[in-house]
């Protein structure tokens, strides 16, 4: 029996890492701070940052597999905060607890902003790794940990660099769910003029890909992403046509922060290697999202 310890299993990516566990067969095990109710899934309620906690929720469930999604991501704060920090430590107390039951393999989610941006085009052997922020920083930390361990307990491992990502229950002010809601209100969505490129993809697509590479044996980093660049104000002009409110689309209303860099994309050929493949385009994804959205506006959710 696949039985896998799923962390942030009610947040926004893990969430979507349910059905294709299921569809795998794995057992799964969620663990949340909050309880949690969902079909065929086992829910823990633990606090990772009690080492305690940690060590005792793999006595008790002892999975073959991990696959770690945790982490403080507050747009406009997880750059710099000091939680950063404190999940490199829970994150390794976790990949040693996993050690003493036996675990076989582990995926961590990994970001792209490990890499040096200056160079656009991002590959996972080749590309230097120059974090610029502390999330970077510490994301590059956990993962250097990750080796350590699992060359020395013998479990295979794996992680998955994000990209840019969307869908339903993203925070409400990054810039597809905001852009979103600001036309489901009728109100001016302000944007920056959006000629930066990004790799974006859908949430479930993320979270199958992760889940595809659960599956596998490859070991070692490696890119999630659609592999394929979009430059912003072409996402931003697409909601407007779909939502059949163009007119209140406003790009270059906000500067364009001078860190961003103007290329941002994955090779994803080692992600392909894992037989994975998307479900979503752009244009499904983001009906989806806007479907999503449509019934939170309204139910009065996200108001």
């Amino acid at each position: 029996m696949k039985r896998v310890l799923l962390t942030g299993a009610s947040g926004f990516i893990g969430r979507q890492a349910i059905a294709p566990l299921l569809e795998q067969g794995y057992e799964v095990h969620g663990v949340s701070t909050v309880a949690q109710t969902r079909p065929h899934v086992q829910w823990h309620q633990a606090d990772l940052f009690d080492m305690q906690q940690s060590d005792a929720l793999m006595q008790k469930i002892r999975p073959t597999h991990l696959l770690h999604f945790a982490w403080y991501a507050v747009p406009g704060k997880y750059w710099t905060a000091p939680e950063n920090r404190r999940w490199v430590e829970a994150s390794t107390a976790l990949l040693q607890a996993f050690q003493h039951v036996g675990g076989q393999r582990v995926v961590m989610a990994g970001t792209c902003a490990e890499y040096d941006w200056n160079f656009g085009q991002c590959d996972e052997q080749t590309t230097p790794l120059q974090p610029a922020t502390l999330y970077g920083q510490c994301k590059h930390e956990l993962q250097t940990a990750l080796s350590a361990y699992a060359g020395q307990a013998g479990f295979s491992n794996a992680w998955g660099r994000i990209f840019s990502l969307y869908g339903p229950h993203e925070y409400p002010s990054r810039l597809v769910a905001s852009v979103i809601l600001a036309l489901l209100r009728g109100e001016t969505a302000k944007c920056s003029e959006g000629s930066v490129i990004r790799d974006y993809l859908h949430v479930a697509d993320v979270a199958s890909a992760f889940v595809a590479l659960l599956d596998s044996e490859v070991q070692g980093a490696v890119n999630i992403g659609a592999g394929h660049g979009v430059a912003l104000k072409d996402v931003v002009d697409r909601i407007g046509m779909k939502m059949g409110r163009p007119d209140l689309i406003r790009r270059g209303a906000l500067p364009t922060p001078a860190s961003e860099p103007s290329l941002l994309v994955a090779n994803t050929v080692r992600l392909q290697g894992t037989g994975w493949v998307p479900h979503h385009t752009l244009d499904s994804g983001l009906d989806d999202t806007i479907a999503w959205w449509r019934s939170q506006h309204a139910a009065g959710l996200h108001a």
